[in-house]
């Protein structure tokens, strides 16, 4: 990706949402020329000049310092993601383009420990995924409850590929564009965050060469971490479900996440949950993938 379109496009979406009154600023009358915050406003509310503002949403501002970059953050009400985004386009836009270490991306790379504590987790459909969202390994329920997902044509089995290039993504989602929106927006901050990726990069271009969707979203420069919530499902053998999911990072293996879902107890999801394991074990007893 090309650090310094990135920086610039960013900061242009990021102020255009944003109204002189939500920033506190006077309103004057007459026709604006731009949405949201003028790039003087934003020098003004963020305590910098505005020739170096220009030069830092155009990528032109290299070392840009932390206290600068968190007067940006809070003249264009950051986030949370959106802050650690500024942070890491500004610091790619600094640095020269080295490639970080290489990620684990194999299934067989995942550690036999790793393997253990999935399969442990037998009432709790579980799988880990990489940086790509690549699902790289399942539990025995987790395989049952992303089936549609792990027998998808769109291969390597990755949530992305699933939602925006399988037809079957609006039916087993059923909040297909939350999921997918979400989706877009993790991988913008991924993007972001290992700019020197090829295999995100490659990602990415057959995403956009082969969605039209994916390519509007994408253009949004929206940004999110996805930690918990909830996803609202259609599984093709036992119905609705609707599932909180917690992801958990593999701390000795960079990139690496479990994601885990629960149903709350005694509601139809967890019935379901329950019918979904006796049919995957069920299916295991057969000898049936």
């Amino acid at each position: 990706m090309d650090n310094g379109n990135e920086i610039r496009d960013f900061l242009v979406t990021r102020r255009a949402r944003i109204t002189p009154e939500q920033a506190g600023l006077p309103a004057y009358g007459g026709n604006r020329r731009v949405a949201g915050l003028r790039r003087e406003e934003v020098a003004l509310l963020a305590g910098v000049s505005i020739d170096y503002y220009v030069r830092l949403e155009r990528g032109r501002a290299p070392g840009a310092s932390p206290s600068v970059l968190e007067g940006i953050a809070r003249a264009l009400q950051l986030d949370e993601a959106e802050r650690a985004h500024l942070f890491d386009l500004a610091r790619a836009a600094g640095a020269p383009a080295t490639p970080r270490s290489p990620r684990r991306s194999a299934a067989h790379q995942i550690r036999p420990s790793v393997r253990r504590i999935l399969d442990s987790m037998t009432t709790t459909p579980a799988y880990v995924r990489n940086a790509h969202l690549d699902i790289l390994a399942a539990n025995q329920l987790g395989t049952a409850l992303f089936s549609p997902i792990l027998t998808s044509a769109a291969q390597p089995a990755n949530s992305a590929r699933f939602l925006f290039l399988d037809p079957a993504g609006p039916s087993f989602y059923r909040d297909w564009e939350r999921q997918a929106q979400d989706v877009v927006a993790m991988l913008r901050t991924e993007a972001g965050h290992n700019p020197h990726d090829k295999g995100l990069s490659n990602l990415i271009g057959e995403l956009s060469t082969r969605s039209e969707q994916f390519r509007t979203w994408w253009a949004a420069h929206n940004v999110r971490f996805h930690r918990t919530g909830t996803k609202l499902l259609h599984h093709p053998a036992v119905g609705d479900l609707t599932l909180t999911f917690e992801a958990l990072d593999l701390a000795a293996d960079s990139g690496l996440r479990i994601s885990a879902y629960t149903a709350e107890p005694g509601s139809p999801s967890d019935d379901a949950l329950k019918l979904l394991a006796t049919w995957a074990a069920t299916l295991d007893e057969a000898g049936q993938p």
